[in-house]
């Protein structure tokens, strides 16, 4: 800023990066005007006998603040009335962001201003700082402007996701949840995406993250014990027992104590064996989101597993029982089948030791039978001869995932969900049993026990494959010449679940990249204002594909989820039109033109 008292006229004094931008005489009698310098546009203002200067475009929408109001010392934009200290630039409101101010000087009657002042913060620790604001006030523009400043400044996607994890476990005292489930599954889908929706599956997670947290209380860690003379045989049957009496301080303490004294593949199987002590928790949702708690530190690093794995432990000392519901008990007790096969498992796994499982033709069909005895037994053999964990697991999510590729669409929308559950439970399952390194004769493996809940849980969704759609092979429609613009064109129109599906058979049928496919589902998952489900289902798809060796089974795996996304498009698409606004503001454009 400068006085009315103009300066001597001493160049000397100034710096060279000084640049003359108005005649001060005719500021005076003006009060304020728009300059260029060095290619910036720069308001000038007179006000209170004092020389100010601030960026032109308003830092929350990009309004020239030129055209807004000066009155004690307050610069006001007319747009969303953002308004900022006028000799500094810093805002009096979080979510407009600090415009930024520039030294001004009067020489010999002139102003000058300087256009390149060194910032009061480096850009990545301002974004860091904005990022943070945008969490905690649940500010959208804010977090995708961080996001896309953190990207431009080329710092890993890491950060700005471990920031997000930390405070969604810090800032929501009743635990993990939706929100934190959609970053983790934005980070595994990072590397399948385009990469300018890399940046967008970040804001996605995060944003989420924030809604999730907003007006929730924060939560207080409990430590762990100081001793650290227990065995892991003693932390897990302290930890499991605490969760079934719903005691969530005492399983935190030892979960707390766990991390400080086993490997990480020994933590998350505690917490895995806890999350199939009862059936089918939450309706699937207990067991995906402590995988995907572990999944998060895959990403970030099991260093911070102290500050982010607690916050699954409300979600197993707080979730309903599967077979506390009619549903698994009546008319066909499912749940006592479930049990009476866990108490078999020590035996089956024992005898299933020695051998190498080779699945035996219709395996599959066998799990999407009307039969639960027939298929708890199948599971049974499967395990006595030789099934790994991992491979029973992998079957009971091939036959998840038909369940949604054959979803009839007479069902109630609703029903969408019932299968989704299912699917990505079992494909929690199978990443969990990639993971651990339970002994196979283990009283409990999860795995085992997990993929018989999950097979369990097929059966009773098999009323919404009634009658079947059939799963395309690839021959009803032609292969698309232009999948990028077919396929997003069928998700601009409600309705079209069976066309979308056919056009991914025949994409794939024709021998299209699946690389490329995943990129367009991504791209168009993005865009929309997707649910908790959606974001779901396309990562787990996504995995899954990548988990079949059968071209054939893989195929299910998409068509399902290309599916599942027309059943859920379009929408609003506001997000993205946030996104689109913050990262043309980076980019200088002019949004208030548009």
């Amino acid at each position: 800023m400068a006085t009315e008292d103009p300066a001597s006229g001493d160049e000397s004094t100034a710096s060279e990066s000084f640049v003359r931008v108005a005649d001060a005489d005719e500021l005076r009698d003006e009060e304020r005007t728009v300059a260029r310098a060095d290619g910036r546009a720069i308001a000038l203002f007179h006000h209170e006998g004092e020389f100010r200067a601030v960026d032109n475009r308003c830092p929350h929408m990009g309004f020239p603040l030129a055209d807004g109001t000066v009155d004690d010392g307050i610069l006001t934009c007319h747009w969303h009335h953002a308004r900022f200290e006028l000799s500094c630039g810093d805002t009096f409101d979080p979510w407009a962001d600090d415009v930024q101010s520039f030294p001004v000087e009067v020489r010999d009657g002139e102003v000058y201003v300087d256009p390149h002042p060194d910032p009061d913060l480096p850009p990545v620790e301002h974004y860091t700082n904005r990022l943070q604001t945008g969490l905690e006030e649940s500010l959208r523009l804010v977090v995708a402007k961080s996001v896309v400043g953190l990207a431009d400044e080329e710092v890993p996607y890491a950060d700005p996701l471990e920031q997000g994890l930390t405070f969604g476990a810090q800032f929501r005292d009743d635990g993990w949840s939706s929100g934190l489930t959609i970053l983790s599954a934005m980070a595994n889908l990072h590397d399948q995406l385009r990469p300018e929706d890399r940046k967008r599956a970040l804001y996605t997670g995060l944003y989420h993250v924030a809604e999730d947290c907003q007006g929730e209380p924060p939560t207080f860690d409990q430590p762990s014990f100081s001793t650290r003379d227990l065995s892991r045989e003693r932390l897990e049957e302290w930890f499991r027992e605490t969760v079934e009496v719903r005691d969530r301080d005492g399983a935190e303490r030892c979960l707390q104590t766990a991390i400080e004294t086993l490997e990480p593949a020994e933590v998350a199987d505690i917490l895995y064996l806890a999350a199939t002590d009862h059936l089918y928790m939450d309706a699937g949702h207990t067991f995906d989101f402590v995988n995907k708690a572990c999944e998060a530190l895959d990403h970030v690093g099991w260093d911070r597993a102290d500050e982010i794995l607690p916050s699954v432990i409300p979600r197993l000392t707080e979730a309903t029982r599967s077979e506390e519901l009619s549903s698994w008990r009546q008319p066909i007790d499912v749940a006592e089948l479930a049990f009476d096969a866990y108490d078999e498992l020590p035996e089956l796994a024992a005898q299933g030791d020695e051998e190498d499982w080779d699945a035996p033709e219709g395996f599959v069909d066998t799990l999407l039978s009307d039969d639960p005895e027939e298929i708890v037994t199948a599971t049974k053999a499967a395990i006595q001869n030789g099934a790994t964990p991992e491979e029973l697991a992998g079957a009971v999510a091939q036959a998840a995932g038909r369940r949604v590729a054959r979803f009839g669409t007479s069902n109630e929308f609703n029903d969408w969900n019932t299968v989704h559950h299912t699917y990505t439970y079992a494909n929690a399952v199978q990443k969990a049993a990639r993971r651990t390194d339970s002994p196979a004769t283990a009283d409990s493996t999860a795995a085992y026990r997990g993929a018989i809940a999950g097979a369990a849980s097929v059966y009773l969704d098999r009323f919404l494959n009634t009658p079947p759609t059939p799963i395309p092979d690839g021959t009803e429609v032609e292969a698309p010449d232009d999948l990028h613009g077919e396929l997003l064109g069928l998700f601009d129109e409600e309705g079209e679940v069976d066309a979308a599906g056919k056009l991914v058979a025949a994409y794939l049928a024709d021998g299209g990249d699946p690389a490329e496919l995943k990129r367009v589902l991504g791209e168009g998952l993005l865009r929309e204002d997707a649910g908790f489900h959606t974001l779901q289902n396309v990562e787990a798809a996504f995995e899954q594909f990548d988990l079949t060796d059968d071209p054939e089974q893989a195929r299910t795996h998409l068509v399902a989820t290309a599916r599942y996304v027309a059943a859920h498009v379009p929408t609003r698409r506001s997000a993205e039109q946030t996104f689109t606004i913050a990262d043309r503001l980076h980019r200088g454009e002019k949004i208030h033109e548009s």
